[in-house]
């Protein structure tokens, strides 16, 4: 949410997506002059048209920005807009920020803010939750963590992109773990949600009447209600696809076998989205989970 004793800065955005083009409105809605760039120069151009700037280069970002926030999908992408060709990293100034919302490896972080370092760039490890529609009206969550420099190098700015700004260490790492968390339980959710509602079709029970009994008792979850309706409407236009959940489970699967912790439900959440993946429906809605069962006959597109 906006901040209106923020006073205006130049904050770049890298990577309109559908978290990343909210992220953008939001700042420049609080008074920001954002600087876009996309791998897509039509989501740029489009940007620019609604009051906004759009970068030819990552070079031209650094060159007009002091504040750099990369929402792009995974580290490869991260590391390829810091480092690749034309990378930001070898042109941002010193005390610049790079504010990393992608979700990665905890370890992964910590490594580029020790990396960064070394050329006298901030880093703050910023993993996001919330959704297009919450990062389009500044209510998003930031789960954050970095050193106090980076903090004060980003004032006010963090604040207008999200409802709330969590503050979990004074170095990169903790944040990615908060956020590999969350996607332990959003993942666990997704799976269980489109499993109740297979059996609720299996049993010949009226999927529209178990949507509304379970939304209203103890069973519900916030992932139940938000993903359901994708399935009653048999729409799996992808707003998070199934295999941003392979990829996010492997994350979570990967941070505890390192420390040898079991975790038996991720590890059956994340067969599932892989099974999805397997048999073609990795890049529809992450509710197409529910395609994996037997013998039920799904909702017709409305």
């Amino acid at each position: 949410m906006s901040n209106p004793q923020t006073s205006p800065r130049r904050v770049g955005v890298i990577g309109l997506g559908a978290m990343g083009a909210g992220i953008a409105q939001s700042l420049r809605r609080a008074g920001h002059e954002v600087h876009a760039y996309d791998i897509r120069p039509g989501a740029a151009a489009a940007f620019a048209a609604e009051g906004g700037a759009a970068c030819a280069s990552l070079a031209d970002m650094a060159a007009a920005c002091g504040i750099v926030i990369s929402v792009v999908v995974n580290a490869q992408q991260t590391e390829a807009v810091l480092y690749g060709e034309g990378g930001i990293a070898a042109a941002m100034r010193p005390g610049s920020v790079f504010v990393m919302c992608s979700t990665v490896d905890p370890n992964w972080s910590i490594a580029q803010e020790a990396r960064l370092q070394e050329q006298g760039i901030l880093y703050l490890d910023a993993p996001i939750s919330g959704g297009a529609a919450r990062a389009a009206s500044g209510e998003m969550t930031m789960m954050t963590a970095g050193r106090p420099a980076a903090y004060e190098a980003c004032d006010g700015v963090l604040e207008s992109m999200a409802g709330k700004v969590y503050r979990l260490g004074d170095r990169a790492g903790a944040g990615s773990k908060v956020k590999i968390i969350n996607q332990l339980l959003a993942g666990v959710h997704i799976a269980a949600a489109a499993e109740a509602m297979a059996l609720g079709l299996r049993e010949g029970v009226d999927a529209d009447a178990l949507y509304e009994v379970i939304t209203h008792s103890a069973g519900n979850s916030w992932m139940f209600e938000n993903r359901m309706p994708h399935v009653l409407a048999g729409d799996y236009t992808p707003l998070s696809a199934v295999d941003i959940f392979v990829k996010d489970l492997g994350l979570v699967l990967d941070t505890a076998r390192h420390a040898r912790f079991p975790l038996p439900l991720a590890s059956t959440a994340h067969q599932m989205f892989m099974q999805a993946s397997a048999a073609g429906h990795g890049r529809e809605d992450d509710s197409a989970v529910i395609k994996i069962f037997p013998g039920i006959s799904l909702p017709e597109p409305k």
